[in-house]
């Protein structure tokens, strides 16, 4: 039978019913204080006919919790209210992971919880934009203190004790956010990882901290329940490329394919106005990794059928559009119209713009 969008697939210890997945989109929703909130279990839910729903990024602790009213899992308030959206999921027949986002150098001590700091793999800081706050507006971001080699290591038992929360309060799998400019991707850039010790320098030293946590998380819940999502050769959050980032990231994903990952999530922002993912990159780290490859980048049903008949990938992440669409999936399968994104509500507190969008 044609692979195309609803086709089933097996993801490590996951059947999924389809190739259908709500990519990780951060949304502002939980409570000032990073609680999950009941909104966010309608919300939720109401997508679960996806073949596999990731959520948005959820600190694994106080210091990744960097932008204002974003979910964490180091609480057993949180590790609870976390269980409300999972059963919802559950109920509605649907599989969830959690995106596991420390947001590093990307980040306002007033976005996040007393007593946090603002680390990062070296003090460079974000100097091309500002991070919003609800009680100050827009401020520039400040310095990140640069890791101590204790500092570098509680933040991978962050990881794995924030994973285990996660399986815990009911999430099915796992993705670790290594894309996007955020505390895993500042490890493995140049520009943001200037550091002389074994967590820097060369390629096998930046990439040090992904393989560790990606490492140390597989053998806490299981690498069939664990992915990685990478962006080669992004800009966002100010990230830099360098000469041999296709090279790098490859060799990467090789090291990330033997550790028996289930999937591998790869990143292009093209549709945003970022830089494109080359195809021929894209094909190498198909190659290199051995699990499952989820596409993104502003697809549309014709075209996601396409690459996945060409065996690009095996599975295509929605973002935008799965937000607007709570019936994404019924949607795509009948070719119907598709409500446009309000971007105005992308990150503003309660409902509006989260769980209003008309459904057919």
């Amino acid at each position: 039978m044609p692979t195309d969008l609803f086709t089933s697939h097996t993801v490590g210890a996951l059947a999924l019913p389809n190739r259908v997945v709500m990519a990780p989109m951060t949304r502002s929703r939980a409570s000032a204080d990073h609680i999950p909130t009941a909104i966010m279990a309608e919300h939720y839910a109401a997508r679960a006919d996806g073949g596999l729903l990731i959520s948005e990024g959820t600190a694994p602790n106080v210091d990744g919790c960097g932008y204002p009213r974003i979910p964490g899992i180091w609480s057993e308030e949180q590790i609870s209210s976390w269980k409300v959206v999972t059963d919802a999921v559950h109920a509605a027949g649907g599989r969830i992971a959690i995106q596991l986002m420390h947001t590093g150098r990307v980040s306002h001590t007033l976005n996040m919880p007393e007593g946090a700091t603002v680390l990062a793999p070296s003090a460079v800081p974000h100097a091309s934009e500002k991070m919003y706050t609800d009680q100050s507006g827009l401020q520039d971001y400040p310095v990140p203190r640069a890791m101590t080699e204790a500092e570098v290591e509680a933040s991978i038992e962050a990881f794995v004790s924030a994973a285990r929360n996660a399986r815990a309060a009911g999430f099915d799998a796992v993705e670790l956010h290594g894309a996007n400019g955020y505390l895993i991707d500042q490890f493995l850039s140049p520009n943001t990882n200037q550091r002389d010790d074994r967590w820097g320098g060369d390629r096998e030293g930046r990439s040090r901290f992904a393989l560790e946590v990606a490492r140390r998380v597989a053998e806490a819940i299981g690498a069939d329940r664990l992915g990685i999502r990478l962006s080669p050769g992004g800009r966002f959050n100010g990230i830099e490329p360098w000469d041999s980032v296709g090279p790098d990231f490859v060799w990467l994903t090789r090291k990330l394919g033997a550790l028996g990952l289930a999937f591998l999530h790869i990143v292009d922002l093209v549709s945003m106005g970022g830089p494109e993912v080359p195809d021929a990159l894209k094909a190498e780290l198909r190659e290199a990794f051995p699990g499952t490859v989820i596409l993104s980048g502003g697809y549309d049903r014709a075209r996601a059928d396409a690459d996945l008949a060409a065996g690009k990938g095996d599975l295509v992440a929605f973002g935008r559009a799965f937000l607007a669409n709570a019936d994404l999936v019924t949607r795509l399968r009948e070719g119907s119209s598709l409500n446009a994104a309000d971007m105005d509500t992308f990150y503003t507190p309660g409902p509006e713009g989260y769980n209003d969008y008309p459904t057919l």
